[in-house]
């Protein structure tokens, strides 16, 4: 049997999965695209997230891109304005909870985000300008603790609004809009 291989652009609001047996009212990746029969999402962005996912029905290639050989690229619009000091603490590594114990993240990239790719508008409004101020923040990892890069943020006092991935090593969100699936022949990770 011939593997296949997508590039999503996951929207706001949908899970990561395409089974899901707790709740019915959740919206699932097959409701985007009529992929194959043993279709897997190569690692996950939560519910809250939006960004590039990578679909395969080859599971030796998730194992690869999930490990810490590759970097996973994030733009995250926090709520309040980005300082050095904060992108220098998140590059050194900050403290989060992991499993109910202190983890202190890896080294990583991070810079502030200064022109933005359109994104387009998000699902669901993200909050009023009359809050206050929010920018914007690159944030390069090689690990994936749950929700890190959340907490990573709310480690360093500036609390996640929206979360989009942009990069998972050479692949790129590019230009692809929200909902949007493109088959590829292959991954070719570097």
């Amino acid at each position: 049997m011939k593997q296949r291989h997508f590039i999503l652009h996951k929207p706001y609001g949908y899970l990561s999965q395409f089974k899901y047996e707790l709740k019915r009212n959740k919206k699932l990746l097959g409701e985007l695209f009529d992929f194959p029969s043993g279709t897997m999402a190569i690692g996950r962005l939560d519910e809250d997230s939006e960004g590039l996912l990578l679909i395969t029905t080859d599971g030796k290639v998730s194992d690869f891109i999930c490990s810490s050989k590759v970097d996973k690229e994030y733009y995250v619009q926090v709520d309040g304005i980005v300082t050095e000091e904060a992108i220098s603490t998140l590059k050194n590594g900050v403290e989060i909870g992991f499993e109910g114990t202190k983890y202190t993240t890896k080294p990583c990239h991070a810079f502030i985000v200064t022109t933005l790719p359109d994104f387009g508008v998000r699902a669901k409004k993200i909050r009023d300008e009359r809050h206050g101020p929010t920018s914007w923040i690159s944030i390069t990892i090689n690990e994936g603790k749950f929700r890190q890069v959340r907490k990573m943020t709310a480690a360093v006092g500036l609390p996640t609004l929206r979360l989009v991935r942009v990069r998972i090593g050479n692949l790129l969100l590019s230009d692809l809009k929200a909902g949007q699936v493109l088959e590829v022949p292959e991954f070719t990770i570097q």
